[in-house]
C-alpha cells in the first residue's frame, strides 16, 4: 500500500511545462521592493537559469528597480536578457475598458 501512495506522490509532482514558466516570474505589486528583490535571488538560489519579472501600468517602476537592485547589488554577474514592453486591455467592473502598459523583464544567471 505504501508503495503505491509512493508512485502516486512522484506522479503528482511532476510540472507541467507552462507552470514550469510561471515558476520562474515574479509579479511585482504594491508590497515593498525588497520583497521581491529576494523573491527573484531566492528563484536564482533555486537553480532557476532565468528569472521574469512582470508588472502593469505604475509598478513599472518598481520592476525596474527590483532589476537593478539584484543586478548591481545581489548578483552583479547577472545580466538582462530581454525587455519586453506591451500595452493590456482591462475590463473593469463597470464593464469599461482601460489599456495599461505592462513590462516583462527576463534575467539571467
Amino acid at each position: 500500500m505504501e508503495e503505491q501512495m509512493t508512485e502516486q506522490t512522484t506522479e503528482q509532482l511532476e510540472v507541467p511545462k507552462e507552470r514550469e514558466r510561471a515558476l520562474n516570474t515574479v509579479f511585482v505589486g504594491k508590497k515593498g521592493t525588497m520583497g521581491y528583490v529576494l523573491a527573484v535571488v531566492t528563484q536564482f538560489n533555486n537553480g532557476a537559469p532565468e528569472v521574469t519579472v512582470k508588472a502593469r501600468g505604475k509598478l513599472i517602476s518598481r520592476a525596474v528597480d527590483v532589476v537593478e537592485i539584484v543586478r548591481h547589488r545581489f548578483m552583479p554577474n547577472s545580466k538582462v536578457n530581454n525587455i519586453q514592453i506591451s500595452t493590456e486591455e482591462l475590463t473593469s467592473e463597470d464593464g469599461s475598458k482601460n489599456k495599461v502598459s505592462a513590462i516583462e523583464i527576463k534575467i539571467q544567471k
